[in-house]
């Protein structure tokens, strides 16, 4: 065994948060490091992920995935190196992908652990494009959406880190007509320019509904909803018959604190014949290998982007989740853990 820190830093929430998370909410807090247990390991994680979806399980309701509790360190995919191993299969210098981020070393057992190569990628790339967030795009997009060739397809929050995938997957499958919005010009100008996708546009510079059915005057074939509210309502307005709309996140909603209305325009859904379908990744791990396969050939020959926002330092963890509520990331949001 390698000499152990004595202690490691975690973020815990404190207080449940009312509407917008706060700084407040959370507590950076020194916990003993100790030898893993057998068939366990110990990872010194080098990234975390910070998503969406968490700002869910801040909340004390039942949901698809269990709430965060009070007062413990919070948890997530993380990447990191093991330091000490009590089980069979992994040795010290071993890298893994698992679930428990938010923290500088993590004590995982061996079954949630699976061994990354960082000569394949780099190590945070297993946190994003190749990792959960890839793989819901992928099968939010071909297994969900059921797209196909020819398809138009509108994607929201289209510069984020499934966004950003799901246009270039359609693009590189041979969609008519690609088209995003995000939030600023930039982002506009990064979906173009760098990703590829036919149109694009800044979703503050105007009515939704208008700026989409300007950009795809023919109608679309398949929307990505990463957003919610006014996109989705927008989007059932310019689907065309027999649409399909896959919906992964509604981040637009994620903090407000009353019930916010649906669409108003969902009689539509009727004369259109549309599918509306949820999405989550948990549901898809079948076509893990396919999709790693497919995508990891689309990144070796750089047919497929994917930029990473990296904030560096477990104590700006909080900063960076914050920062991805608001939009500040292009592409996926990752801690970087420095020590």
């Amino acid at each position: 065994m390698s000499v152990l820190p004595a202690s490691s830093r975690e973020w815990h929430l404190v207080a449940r948060p009312h509407g917008w998370p706060t700084p407040a909410d959370f507590a950076l807090v020194e916990t003993p490091v100790t030898e893993p247990a057998e068939g366990r390991i110990l990872v010194r994680n080098l990234h975390f992920s910070v998503d969406p979806y968490m700002r869910g399980r801040m909340n004390d309701v039942k949901s698809y995935i269990p709430p965060f509790k009070l007062d413990h360190p919070m948890d997530g995919g993380a990447v990191g190196e093991v330091v000490a191993s009590n089980a069979e299969g992994f040795a010290v210098g071993d890298h893994v992908l698992h679930g428990l981020g938010w923290r500088e070393y993590a004590d995982v057992p061996a079954q949630h652990a699976t061994k990354v190569d960082p000569a394949l990628a780099p190590l945070s790339a297993y946190l994003g494009v190749l990792g959960m967030t890839g793989l819901t795009a992928y099968a939010g997009l071909f297994e969900v959406a059921s797209f196909k060739e020819g398809d138009a397809v509108f994607v929201s929050g289209a510069a984020g880190a499934v966004g950003s995938q799901v246009g270039q997957m359609a693009r590189l499958k041979g969609a008519s007509r690609v088209i995003g919005s995000a939030g600023s010009d930039e982002k506009v100008k990064f979906l173009v320019e760098e990703l590829g996708f036919d149109a694009a546009f800044n979703y503050k510079n105007g009515p939704v509904k208008d700026q989409l059915r300007e950009a795809a005057p023919d109608g679309i074939d398949v929307y990505f909803d990463n957003v919610g509210g006014d996109h989705l309502e927008a989007a059932i307005s310019s689907l065309n018959v027999h649409g399909r709309a896959t919906i992964c996140g509604m981040i637009a909603q994620y903090n407000d604190t009353e019930p916010v209305p649906g669409p108003r325009n969902m009689a539509m859904i009727i004369g259109k014949r549309l599918r509306l379908q949820g999405v989550l990744v948990g549901d898809h791990y079948g076509l893990q290998q396919q999709f790693v396969q497919e995508v990891g050939g689309w990144l070796a020959s750089g047919e497929l982007k994917h930029r990473e926002t990296f904030a560096e330092g477990i104590e700006n963890g909080v900063d960076a989740f914050l920062g991805l509520l608001r939009g500040d990331n292009t592409g996926k949001m990752i801690v970087s853990v420095n020590r």
